[in-house]
């Protein structure tokens, strides 16, 4: 097909033109259109496009500096709330250690009352038991002294019930008995 159409370029009898090289005159004719086009590209184009990636390139530089800043904050705020964090933490053994020391306080002062309290229950348990023991004692006078006249009376063979007699001899009989109740104490210390 290649060979059809060479043939049928020089049957007009003109000389075949190269295939490679162009004419002179669409040589001029596209360097007129490129240099045109080259011109126009260059004043409009050109400026807006590097316009258009000077501002990308701000906008990028803001971002990071943002970022950056942000950044900062964020590392500022770690801090700050690490800071708040050991200060809860020291507070909070603070007042461990307080209601500690308060329980202790408060312990001891129950304990203090609990044994003030046993000392008053004691001391009056004791004054009760005294004045029982010299309830009995005066019911035992009463009773030995009875028993006491009865038996002298039953040995001497008269009767005592002369009062002051009777008391003279309860208090020479008591008297012997706590004498030896003594002499007994005594010994044993």
């Amino acid at each position: 097909m290649l060979h059809a159409v060479l043939s049928a370029a020089t049957e007009g009898g003109e000389a075949s033109p190269s295939p490679v090289i162009p004419e002179w005159y669409d040589i001029i004719w596209s360097s007129v259109c490129f240099v045109i086009i080259l011109v126009f590209f260059w004043k409009y184009v050109l400026p807006r496009v590097q316009k258009l990636l000077d501002e990308r390139g701000e906008a990028i530089e803001g971002n990071i500096a943002k970022a950056d800043e942000a950044q900062r904050k964020a590392e500022a705020a770690l801090e700050q709330y690490t800071a708040q964090l050991a200060d809860a933490r020291t507070e909070a053994g603070r007042i461990r250690e307080s209601a500690r020391d308060d329980s202790k306080t408060i312990v001891a002062e129950a304990r203090e009352q609990a044994l003030s309290e046993a000392a008053r229950i004691a001391s009056s348990a004791q004054a009760q038991i005294e004045a029982e023991r010299q309830a009995a004692l005066v019911s035992l006078r009463s009773d030995v002294g009875t028993l006491a006249i009865d038996l002298a009376s039953g040995v001497i063979g008269e009767s005592l019930t002369d009062d002051a007699k009777a008391q003279s001899v309860v208090d020479r009989f008591l008297a012997e008995l706590e004498a030896s109740e003594q002499a007994a104490a005594g010994g044993k210390s």
